[in-house]
């Protein structure tokens, strides 16, 4: 159910970024570590985006695999479970390395229409 609320926050965003121009598609980063369920957040969008510049609007995801990094001996590795151990040294003193976005990587607005006299 964070659906809700990650819709309402890209919303924000993009309205603010919008200045008033109909969006059209809206490309999202989106980590598996973020365990986000696209359908339910195009749900949520649909329904946040009601009366707004995004009314309308498609998402577009980059889903971000999850990565681990180890601190001591600086490897990295790709994670299906979460398994805090390095598989070269052991270590257990690990950072997320990657996997853990959720960013609004760029929106595509509607072009206004030049009413300028030729």
């Amino acid at each position: 159910m964070h659906e809700l609320s990650l819709s309402s926050a890209v919303v924000n965003t993009v309205v603010k970024h919008a200045k008033g121009r109909r969006v059209e598609v809206v490309s999202l980063r989106i980590g598996r570590l973020r365990q986000v369920v696209p359908d339910t957040l195009d749900f949520y969008f649909d329904f946040v985006a009601r009366d707004t510049v995004c009314d309308g609007a498609r998402l577009e995801y980059e889903i971000i695999e999850a990565r681990l990094r180890c601190k001591p001996c600086a490897q990295e590795w790709g994670i299906e479970i979460p398994a805090f151990r390095c598989p070269t040294c052991g270590g257990s003193d690990v950072e997320v390395a990657s996997g853990d976005e959720f960013e609004v990587e760029s929106i595509e607005v509607e072009e206004a229409e030049c009413i300028a006299p030729r």
